[in-house]
């Protein structure tokens, strides 16, 4: 059963900040946050930089790709001008000639107020969205990549304060325990049963039991505050974690984990996402050799009268609104092999693409190997370290009483001591090993095995 333990606070003073914004709501004043290890990776998610980075670069891709859409889809517009020019003089139209010096404009005065419907035909425009669809593939994968990168952070940090704070209860009855049989070595001494050298060792293990103390306080503060840095938006160490360390976890089968790797593995996708898209860099850089094909059709007016209507010399009425209509069509002739030149630059970004691509497969294949291996042999260890720290509680146990007895030496009972602290945290530093590996097994899989 997973209980709430609150994570007991190392004697060194630490800074105490606000926990307002801690993503969970707004926390009362002193008021204490029971994390879960779900609950950890949820805030790390909203509050991580680096993931963050990776969901703002998937957004980005993602609005390129409507953009390269929308590009191929007309487009309308609505313009206004009025061109004013130099006039050729009342002798020059007198005697029949042209109104204004400029032959592209109409009259001294002229005004446009035209809607304009806009459609491009061009394959580099097509490839350009299939390539920006591909690119917001890539970012989805890599932001699953960060995703689940970030699990086995967050993981790590999470257990690591856990098994910190076990160590730390080890190292205090550990200090306990020397300082008891320092004075259990004192008071055989003044009954004459041992020699003044049994209370020197005693004390100098004890002296020993109160450094590894110290340093396994220092420890937990550190843990404490990497796991607060990483979780939180602002600085925040009010807070205790669900004492799970222990809990049993079932290790997936092979065949589960192996048909879970194939399936969903972020880094393969974008492998295959990227050699799809330099394919479509390929096209269009290709696409240069072909005519490209524009419309325009323009309604309004283009008068010499900002009017609807206008009345000619005569007296007669006519309306100004008219339309027309305009066609493009541009075909590449020299450009002095920049074309090929681009052809050239996409075929060798598509190579190196499949490249990657083969790596990402082997790599996949032999990370499927490994993992599961490495999980696999911690949880067969994990076992025997639980069965070690036990056996060394009753031995040190044993070895005190017969000390007391006179039956065992004064070495014996220090190396007892030794190895109840080194047993004792190497079951520890074990379920952190195995809980990592389990969350390694995510970066393949997708699923995190929780208890």
């Amino acid at each position: 059963m997973v209980t709430s333990v609150r994570a007991q606070q190392p004697e060194m003073p630490a800074p105490k900040v606000s926990t307002a914004a801690t993503g969970q709501g707004s926390q009362p004043t002193g008021a204490t946050l029971h994390l879960s290890l779900q609950d950890a990776l949820a805030l790390a998610r909203k509050n991580n930089v680096q993931f963050q980075a990776a969901v703002t670069s998937a957004g980005i891709a993602r609005e390129d790709r409507t953009q390269a859409r929308n590009a191929l889809l007309p487009s309308a517009s609505y313009n206004n001008s009025a061109i004013y020019t130099q006039g050729t003089g009342l002798a020059a139209q007198a005697a029949g000639n042209a109104p204004v010096v400029f032959i592209a404009n109409n009259a001294v005065h002229e005004y446009t107020s035209q809607a304009n419907v806009h459609e491009a035909i061009d394959v580099a425009a097509v490839a350009g969205w299939r390539r920006a669809s591909a690119a917001a593939a890539v970012a989805r994968a890599q932001q699953e990549i960060a995703a689940r990168g970030l699990v086995v952070t967050v993981v790590q940090s999470y257990y690591n304060v856990a098994a910190a704070q076990h160590k730390l209860e080890t190292a205090k009855r550990a200090s306990e325990e020397g300082s008891n049989f320092f004075k259990i070595t004192q008071d055989l001494e003044k009954g004459g049963e041992v020699a003044h050298s049994d209370v020197i060792k005693a004390e100098l293990q004890t002296r020993e039991r109160q450094r590894a103390l110290r340093e396994a306080q220092l420890a937990f503060l550190n843990a404490r505050l990497d796991f607060a840095v990483l979780i939180f938006p602002d600085f925040n160490d009010n807070f205790d974690l669900a004492d799970d360390l222990h809990s049993p976890v079932p290790l997936p089968t092979l065949e589960e984990f192996q048909q879970q790797a194939s399936r969903d593995n972020p880094e393969v996708r974008a492998a295959l996402a990227a050699v799809q898209q330099s394919n479509h860099d390929v096209l269009a850089a290709r696409a240069g050799y072909f005519p490209s094909l524009t419309f325009d059709y323009f309604y309004g007016i283009d008068a010499a009268q900002f009017a609807v209507n206008s009345v000619a010399p005569n007296g007669q009425k006519f309306s100004n609104l008219g339309s027309s209509i305009v066609g493009t069509l541009n075909i590449p002739i020299w450009n002095w092999g920049t074309t090929q030149s681009r052809v050239q630059q996409a075929d060798l970004r598509r190579n190196q693409s499949k490249r990657e691509l083969s790596l990402a497969q082997r790599k996949l294949l032999a990370e499927m190997q490994s993992l599961y291996a490495e999980a696999s042999a911690a949880l067969d260890e994990l076992e025997g370290l639980s069965r070690s720290a036990q056996l060394a509680e009753e031995s040190l146990r044993l070895i005190t009483l017969r000390y007391k007895n006179g039956e065992s030496t004064v070495l014996e009972v220090v190396d007892a001591q030794t190895t109840f602290s080194t047993a004792n945290a190497a079951y520890q530093d074990g379920a952190v090993r195995y809980r990592v590996a389990l969350a390694n097994l995510q970066t393949l899989t997708g699923v995190l095995t929780a208890p």
